[in-house]
Formats: structure tokens, C-alpha cells, sequence
């Protein structure tokens, strides 16, 4: 299973999500830090979930690193986040 593939199950197995992308961007940072041949480096999330609801940006996002500390302590080099609970702009 290719790495974005685990990101988006784990993310909608945590918190049923109501939306989810989940985008390799790896290829926008070829030279730089991190990258490898073949890419699943660098991605970026948006999610909008109902347990996001009256949390900070900063607890968002610690939620999201928390499911994915095994990707975060492997191949992957960056992840940028864009969570928001229903009816808030990601």
C-alpha cells in the first residue's frame, strides 16, 4: 500500500471524515531535504471532521500527528495540514 493510501485510512478509520484529500506533493521538492526517487515524501492533508469541533489549530494538528507517528517517524519527510471541523473553511 503506497504511503498516501495508509495516510487516508488511517485519518478515516480516527475520524470519519466528512471530506479527506490526501496529496503526494513530493515531486514540488525534488533537491530538497528529504526527498527520495519515487516521491511519498511530502504531502499535504485537508480534512474537515466532526472531531475537530472547538479544537485549536495546534490540537488539530497534534491529533493528526498522533495517528500518523509511524509515517511521521518513517519515509515521510513533511506533511502539510489543513484541518476544520464542519462549517469552517479548511
Amino acid at each position: 500500500m503506497r504511503t498516501a493510501e495508509r495516510i487516508e485510512k488511517k485519518l478515516t478509520e480516527a475520524f470519519s471524515p466528512q471530506s479527506l484529500a490526501v496529496l503526494d506533493v513530493s515531486h514540488q521538492h525534488e533537491g530538497h531535504a528529504g526527498h527520495r526517487p519515487g516521491g511519498q515524501t511530502h504531502f499535504r492533508v485537508y480534512i474537515v471532521a466532526s472531531a475537530f469541533k472547538g479544537k485549536t489549530r495546534l490540537e488539530r494538528h497534534r491529533m493528526i500527528n498522533d495517528i500518523l507517528s509511524a509515517e511521521l517517524g518513517g519515509g515521510v519527510h513533511a506533511l502539510a495540514i489543513h484541518a476544520a471541523a464542519p462549517g469552517e473553511g479548511a
